[in-house]
């Protein structure tokens, strides 16, 4: 089946809504530059609301943009988060990931075939569009890439597809990448920053839908 993250989780509606639906991941973002942003004390809360990943509730993921460890450091103390999502070099992804002993899923933009990474170092990779010069923040910007980029391609690790993803064409995005992960944040909101259950559960209907198209075909 394929795996479902949805990113830019704010209240706790829909966290309970995640662990309803049974999705894999919630994503927290760490970035005062995006309309998802909350703290260290608001993940917290949000994190009490739903059963934890060790619960059978989905794991919780935390998204940070080029932080300092210190800042790091001081979100885990509060809110305890079993995946980070870095947004940074691949040596500082790197570094972090050996620091705070989590497993790190870097972010990666592919504009063509030989972005795609090869380094087995790392625990995972979220795979989108590449940032552009006006972009003043990373993900949620609804901007995807060519999918069929990734199709003939062997990662070195577990990877999962993110960028312009939403309940209309995510199916056709899983069938032309071939990922095992989808990530969506804008694509299932009513309003910048603002999820809409209707569309959380409409993506992961049809992300589920690939399983289903996969077994008949087989």
């Amino acid at each position: 089946m394929t795996g479902v993250k949805i990113c830019g989780i704010r209240d706790t509606q829909t966290m309970a809504l995640c662990a309803r639906l049974k999705v894999d991941w919630v994503g927290f973002v760490f970035c005062e530059a995006s309309p998802r942003f909350v703290t260290a004390d608001d993940a917290l809360r949000l994190h009490e609301s739903a059963p934890s990943g060790h619960e059978g509730g989905p794991l919780r993921v935390g998204l940070f943009v080029k932080s300092a460890d210190d800042f790091i450091e001081q979100v885990l103390q509060t809110v305890p988060l079993d995946i980070l999502q870095i947004y940074d070099t691949p040596e500082r992804a790197t570094e972090i990931q050996s620091r705070f002993g989590r497993p790190v899923w870097q972010a990666r933009g592919i504009a063509r075939h030989s972005d795609l990474p090869t380094d087995p170092g790392m625990a995972g990779y979220v795979i989108e569009a590449p940032k552009q010069e006006q972009d003043h923040r990373p993900g949620g910007l609804g901007r995807t890439f060519d999918w069929s980029l990734t199709r003939n391609w062997t990662s070195p690790s577990f990877w999962m597809l993110a960028g312009g993803l939403n309940p209309l064409n995510v199916l056709r995005a899983i069938q032309e990448s071939q990922t095992p992960a989808v990530d969506v944040s804008s694509g299932v909101e009513s309003t910048s920053g603002c999820k809409s259950a209707e569309l959380i559960e409409k993506f992961v209907q049809n992300s589920r839908k690939a399983l289903d198209l996969k077994s008949k075909l087989s």
